[in-house]
């Protein structure tokens, strides 16, 4: 009788401690979908960008500037949310810093790719791109698109870590070997001018905008580049949230729908290196369809 009395005290007691910590753990996830309010309450959004230009970067009095900030602080002044801070990351590290919660949206301009979007929740496309590549003055190797690094074993393309030319290299057949990482644009370049790589690739807007920075007389934009026919060319852009931020995301697309309708968007990428009608988003793609893989 007390062994039976015992159990069903111990039972009663476990019962209790899983219901505390049900409703703790649903606290917790409530706490999370009322992102949005929180962000409204504050007056402030935190994002996390890579430093790449001209999408989201940071000049040397330290103001936030590129197309995907712009239009990420016109969305969220849309919102309600006036105060844009921005964190600092490497773009490999963006996704598991938004799942992390470092910060509260991405806006780097980073490309929706199917496997991506398996780990992290994708607004609407906000630009879309195509690659351009930077080498030595004069070319010395006729470099004019990935074949012919793939058809050389000797060259070596340096490519920001994490960028998705590491993936359009390699579905073009460049050997793995051949592509050396760097942990930025600026150190990409400086790759090449030393001789340590022969070329470096990125996104149009990104590397013509570099170059004019650099402002080298070592380097040049290959002007007659074949763009790669491959899936993820052209690339469509998008700020990036936490899975679970639904709330915010809609009210994000909600508001961004509004702007390129009244062509603040188109404007804001007029004025970084995004020229036109060629860099802007048909109404036809979706995120859904360039995560199912439907957009090729």
């Amino acid at each position: 009788m007390k062994k039976s009395l015992l159990m069903y005290v111990l039972g009663m007691a476990l019962i209790l401690l899983t219901a505390c910590g049900s409703s703790e753990a649903g606290g917790d996830k409530e706490d999370e979908d009322n992102s949005l309010a929180k962000l409204k309450e504050s007056g402030k959004v935190t994002i996390g960008f890579a430093n790449e230009k001209p999408y989201a970067y940071q000049d040397e009095q330290g103001e936030l500037k590129g197309a995907a900030v712009d239009i990420a602080k016109a969305v969220f002044a849309e919102l309600g949310i006036d105060e844009v801070e921005g964190k600092l990351s490497d773009f490999s590290q963006l996704v598991s810093g938004v799942n992390a919660r470092q910060f509260d949206v991405v806006t780097a301009g980073m490309a929706i790719q199917p496997d991506r979007c398996e780990n992290v929740a994708f607004g609407e496309p906000e630009m879309q791109y195509g690659e351009g590549l930077i080498v030595q003055k004069g070319n010395p190797a006729n470099i004019k698109s990935y074949k012919d690094i793939a058809d050389n074993p000797d060259l070596v393309v340096s490519v920001m870590e994490g960028a998705t030319e590491n993936g359009f290299l390699q579905q073009e057949g460049v050997d793995e070997k051949q592509i050396q990482s760097a942990s930025d644009i600026p150190a990409t370049f400086a790759a090449v001018e030393s001789g340590r790589a022969d070329a470096t690739t990125g996104t149009e807007a990104t590397v013509r905008m570099a170059l004019e920075s650099a402002n080298s007389d070592k380097l040049e934009f290959v002007e007659d580049f074949e763009q790669p026919d491959i899936e993820g060319v052209p690339s469509y852009g998008a700020a990036a949230f936490h899975p679970e931020d639904t709330e915010l995301r809609e009210a994000y697309n909600e508001a961004l729908a509004k702007l390129k309708e009244d062509g603040t968007v188109g404007e804001i990428l007029d004025n970084n290196y995004f020229s036109g009608e060629a860099n802007s988003v048909p109404d036809s793609i979706t995120t859904k369809m360039v995560c199912s893989g439907e957009v090729q």
